[in-house]
């Protein structure tokens, strides 16, 4: 999700991150992945603008997700 409201290919995330697209790709099915990985994933992700909201950060029903900073796009 993070990835597409960026509108960034998985190569591109991968090449930002400096992981292996084949990695990125297996993150996403569900896959396991070192923590490191997934730091590096996040930080990426939330210095192009991601917002990570967790369980209970926000009304409504939706749950954990992510959103765009405003001004991002």
């Amino acid at each position: 999700m993070a990835r597409a409201a960026l509108d960034w290919s998985a190569e591109r995330l991968a090449n930002e991150c400096g992981i292996g697209v084949n990695t990125v790709r297996r993150i996403e099915k569900g896959r396991g992945a070192l923590y490191e990985t997934i730091q590096k994933l996040q930080k990426t992700l939330e210095a192009a603008g991601v917002e990570f909201i967790g369980e209970g950060e926000y009304r409504g029903d939706g749950g954990p997700g992510v959103r765009l900073r405003k001004g991002v796009i």
